[in-house]
């Protein structure tokens, strides 16, 4: 894009709505853009790089205060980039703990259904390990694996 963009263009580049780019401007991750004298906001290119650097960083699950603190550190282009390097080593363990988490629960639901012989409600395996947390636990990783395979089948 050249010359003055408009809020809606900046909404399509950053694949994101109006209300969005109006609010990473009022929580200070985008800078305050001109305006036209019928009080229209005129964004240049680099609120455009800077609005697509959020996008991307949001894609990718970073938080909001992350991605300030990165904003802030991309315009020191002299400092050292091992705070943006702990930035994203952080996030990264937060992401693979949200992976096993995920995982976990993964395996207890292949459990759960596992064990569901499918008659009726009142003996569905899957409500009573629900309603019990204690049952949630009681095979060994083996087991499940074995379900999990088992129900490939059926997918």
């Amino acid at each position: 894009m050249r010359g003055p963009i408009f809020i809606g263009q900046m909404a399509k580049a950053g694949n994101c709505k109006v209300q969005t780019i109006r609010y990473y401007e009022e929580i200070g991750l985008l800078t305050t853009p001109k305006r036209t004298e019928g009080n229209q906001r005129i964004y240049t290119q680099e609120q455009l790089k800077a609005l697509l650097f959020i996008r991307h960083s949001r894609e990718l699950g970073f938080s909001l205060p992350q991605i300030k603190k990165m904003l802030q550190l991309n315009g020191e282009p002299d400092h050292s980039c091992h705070d943006i390097d702990q930035i994203a080593k952080e996030h990264l363990l937060e992401v693979e703990s949200r992976i096993a988490r995920l995982q976990s629960m993964q395996n207890e639901l292949i459990r759960m259904i596992g064990h569901c012989e499918g008659r009726n409600i009142a003996t569905c395996r899957i409500i009573e390990t629900l309603a019990d947390h204690e049952l949630c636990s009681n095979l060994d990783q083996q087991d499940v694996s074995k379900q999990s395979e088992s129900l490939r089948w059926y997918d």
